[in-house]
């Protein structure tokens, strides 16, 4: 089992930069693939991006691709996603989640979800 929280949301200009962090619970998150994921009102989640166990590889949605950057810290149980060059249509509620392999996260079905953090970018 992998309890999954998101932090770092909040309202910031266009162009401007977050940082979201995912805290994971469990002694197994160095096994999991780890993933971020986006919700538009009223539409489906969507992939953004994912990272492999070991961090050794990663994947991007072409909408957030050379802006986004996926991380994460095995020894903190941490992933986080910079965001950089922000538009107000990267506005969403962007969620953790955690899978295994890589390629489940990649193609939208991971384990397990976080509860979500929301990003607002005003213009």
């Amino acid at each position: 089992q992998v309890q999954l929280v998101e932090s770092g949301g909040g309202l910031v200009q266009a162009g401007g930069s977050l940082r979201l962090s995912c805290a994971a619970s469990g002694r197994t998150f160095s096994s999991y693939a780890m993933g971020w994921f986006r919700q538009f009102p009223g539409k489906e989640r969507e992939f953004v991006a994912a990272i492999s166990w070991n961090g050794g590889s990663t994947h991007y949605a072409d909408s957030v691709k050379g802006r986004f950057t996926i991380s994460r810290d095995n020894a903190q149980n941490t992933v986080y996603l910079q965001m950089n060059s922000l538009k107000p249509e990267d506005t969403a509620e962007y969620y953790c989640a955690a899978g295994i392999p890589v390629q489940a996260i990649v193609e939208n079905a991971p384990t397990y979800w976080g509860q979500g953090t929301q990003v607002t970018v005003s213009s």
